[in-house]
């Protein structure tokens, strides 16, 4: 490719819903992977030994989470038809997978992932909603100076103690028949707070009498730095 072309890079939205939800990280790339392939839609390889399609997630989910804003961005050895890919691609996924749209990825970035700055979910707690007590629980869980939670390191694997509250952007209550919190929380390369820690110190700190299998968590958002748009 001529130093002055740009790539043919493109994004998808779509949804994680279902029994879809227990599919992992890396199985969902093998599922994207083999619905290009059978969709016809050739992807550019990265160069090297261990050559492999230039397709990722903006920001991995859960295992067990729902989404109905999920990213990902790839790019075609060829020029192709943003629409005619949502379609081709459509065709292919399982339930649970709804391809939402396509379109050119036309923005000055290094990846989506490297722009992800901020993640929403949606939270459901096993527990009758009770708006002027769920919205007391919270500004209180939020006024704490400090919310320890324990975080497992990734290259010593020890346990730690770390403080979540500087990334948690925002909290609020929605409404429902059952406790329903958003949560807005950093997210990204540079700093990232999982909803887990969110959750599990909420719980203690609210008495809850909530197993972690008995709440709902739905991805409804992301946001990107440099005033990115998608």
């Amino acid at each position: 490719m001529n130093r002055a072309e740009k790539p043919n890079r493109y994004w998808i939205r779509f949804t994680k819903e279902g029994y879809i939800r227990y599919t992992s990280h890396l199985d969902m790339l093998r599922l994207f992977k083999r619905a290009f392939k059978r969709a016809g839609i050739a992807l550019s390889f990265s160069k090297g030994f261990n050559p492999h399609p230039k397709m990722g997630f903006a920001q991995p989910l859960s295992l067990g989470y729902t989404s109905c804003c999920e990213l990902l961005e790839f790019e075609t050895a060829g020029t192709e038809s943003p629409a005619a890919m949502k379609d081709a691609l459509a065709a292919m996924m399982p339930a649970g997978v709804e391809i939402l749209d396509c379109q050119p990825l036309t923005a000055d970035v290094r990846s989506l992932a490297a722009a992800v700055c901020e993640a929403s979910y949606q939270v459901v707690f096993p527990v009758a909603s009770n708006p002027a007590r769920d919205q007391k629980l919270t500004e209180d869980y939020l006024a704490q100076p400090e919310i320890l939670a324990e975080k497992r390191q990734k290259k010593t694997r020890k346990m730690v103690t770390v403080d979540i509250r500087p990334k948690i952007r925002k909290i609020r209550v929605l409404d429902g028949e059952r406790l329903t919190l958003e949560l807005v929380l950093d997210s990204g390369s540079a700093s990232n707070l999982s909803p887990e820690q969110v959750i599990s110190t909420f719980t203690v700190f609210a008495g809850l009498d909530a197993p972690r299998y008995d709440v709902e968590v739905e991805r409804i958002a992301m946001k990107f730095d440099r005033n990115l748009q998608i």
